[in-house]
């Protein structure tokens, strides 16, 4: 995983878009944003070590996702363009990596400027619930991940709006970083 601010020129959104300002993994967790690398050949298996974090932050089912053109056929350019559309979700967002890599860009708040991270195989990637964010595949054009969820699998998107603005969920995630200092 490796995060920096996105640099907002225009063009190919599975382009890298690095400002050259990097964001670490610690001004992530302040944000509430959570990364654990689980190699995919560690001994025992990656599955493993998956379950463990799975049962000490409560997700109990699981799915995989498969972005490919080839998996998703005529909805690929579609799911592109809806996965990169501003959003919240009124649960967290749980992805482990095990082929091929994307951006997730997720909005620093109260800047709102977009931090980008580039996960690869191996990375466990937690959006807390009511960030604002959106997803591209990068130049590979793939990815396939272990999504996660604490109930029954569900991934409903609200677009940011004045309603999400509004919403308890945002709220309780804009007053979960009343102490953190704008990097």
């Amino acid at each position: 995983m490796r995060a920096y601010y996105f640099d907002n020129v225009p063009g190919d959104q599975r382009l890298k878009h690095d400002s050259g300002r990097p964001v670490d993994a610690e001004y992530l967790r302040k944000l509430n944003v959570l990364h654990w690398t689980v190699p995919l050949d560690i001994p025992g298996g990656w599955e493993g070590e998956i379950d463990k974090i799975a049962r000490e932050r409560s997700y109990k089912n699981r799915d995989m996702i498969n972005v490919t053109k080839e998996g998703l056929g005529d909805a690929y350019e579609a799911k592109l363009k809806m996965f990169f559309e501003e959003h919240m979700h009124e649960d967290e967002e749980i992805r482990y990596i095990l082929s091929g890599a994307g951006f997730f860009d997720v909005r620093e708040h109260p800047t709102d400027e977009w931090i980008r991270i580039h996960v690869l195989p191996g990375d466990l990637l937690v959006l807390p619930t009511g960030i604002y964010h959106r997803f591209t595949l990068d130049e590979l054009n793939q990815i396939k991940a272990l999504r996660l969820f604490k109930e029954e699998p569900k991934w409903t998107p609200y677009p940011r709006s004045q309603d999400t603005e509004a919403s308890r969920f945002r709220a309780e995630y804009v007053e979960s970083l009343k102490s953190v200092a704008v990097a």
